[in-house]
């Protein structure tokens, strides 16, 4: 299976999957913003990025209206978590060192890219990367799953991967998370409890996820496979050569550190409004 906006002549490689704890997810959604900036204005080819954030809850803007979210994130805290909140849409999601996250980044410049189209090709790449492997990948939302939504990716019923967009200034950014080693259940153990004590049974507007962290499960957990980060990489970039793709390696470079610069004050900004009432003095 493949993807029309798979087949591009160059890729520009940003390989961000090992800078450790350091590393904070708010830098990452700075990034992709930056870079959309950048391909959006036919500065860039179009950018593969691959990240990794250590004990982190990513939540979405809908997940701070919790009634009793202070207590809700004093909680993930009190478990080693960071949390930050995104900058577009969805709900909350664990990453963590077992959690592979590929940015696909494409210029809209030319023709419209349909929201569909970008998940679909997500879709296809992680197919494509998961084939040797022979497991069968559904997309469609998994009930009870965190995150849920209509391309969640799923192996026998078992959600492995969320996927989400970003569009900034002509440049379109398809996300995922892969879940590779580690307990699907208890990263999904983790977001109930947050749910349980953000909402203490009170009747909310949103209609938040009733996770059950048994439909939750990594990839090695689902092949029987010691999987690896590394080893799933190695699937991406060979993934991208089938395809006729050139890969060079790259950095953020000239004008995107001013536009990261912009986008990182907003995000952080953003942060200390959502969260303002959460954390305590100096965080």
């Amino acid at each position: 299976m493949s993807h029309e906006l798979l087949r591009q002549p160059k890729w520009r490689v940003i390989d961000q999957s090992h800078f450790g704890p350091l590393f904070d997810a708010k830098q990452s959604f700075a990034i992709d913003d930056a870079l959309c900036t950048a391909v959006g204005a036919g500065q860039s080819d179009a950018v593969v990025r691959t990240w990794v954030h250590e004990n982190t809850v990513v939540l979405g803007a809908a997940d701070t209206k919790l009634p009793y979210i202070d207590e809700a994130i004093s909680f993930l805290r009190q478990e080693g978590y960071r949390v930050v909140v995104r900058n577009s849409g969805g709900l909350a999601v664990v990453l963590d060192s077992g959690v592979l996250n590929i940015s696909l980044i494409f210029p809209e410049t030319k023709n419209t890219i349909a929201i569909e189209q970008g998940y679909e090709a997500m879709y296809a790449l992680i197919a494509a990367m998961l084939a040797p492997y022979g497991v069968r990948i559904e997309a469609g939302e998994v009930v009870g799953s965190y995150c849920p939504g209509s391309y969640d990716l799923s192996i026998g019923g078992k959600k492995f991967a969320g996927i989400s967009q970003r569009r900034v200034r002509g440049g379109v950014a398809v996300q995922v998370y892969l879940c590779v080693t580690g307990s699907g259940a208890k990263r999904g153990e983790l977001i109930r409890r947050f749910y349980e004590i953000g909402r203490q049974g009170k009747a909310t507007a949103f209609a938040y996820p009733d996770v059950v962290p048994a439909v939750m499960a990594s990839l090695s957990e689902l092949t029987g496979r010691a999987l690896s980060v590394d080893e799933l990489l190695v699937a991406l970039w060979r993934t991208l050569q089938s395809l006729g793709g050139a890969l060079h390696s790259s950095t953020l470079d000239g004008e995107e550190w001013s536009w990261y610069e912009q986008y990182w004050a907003r995000i952080v900004e953003r942060n200390e409004k959502a969260l303002s009432g959460a954390l305590p003095a100096g965080e």
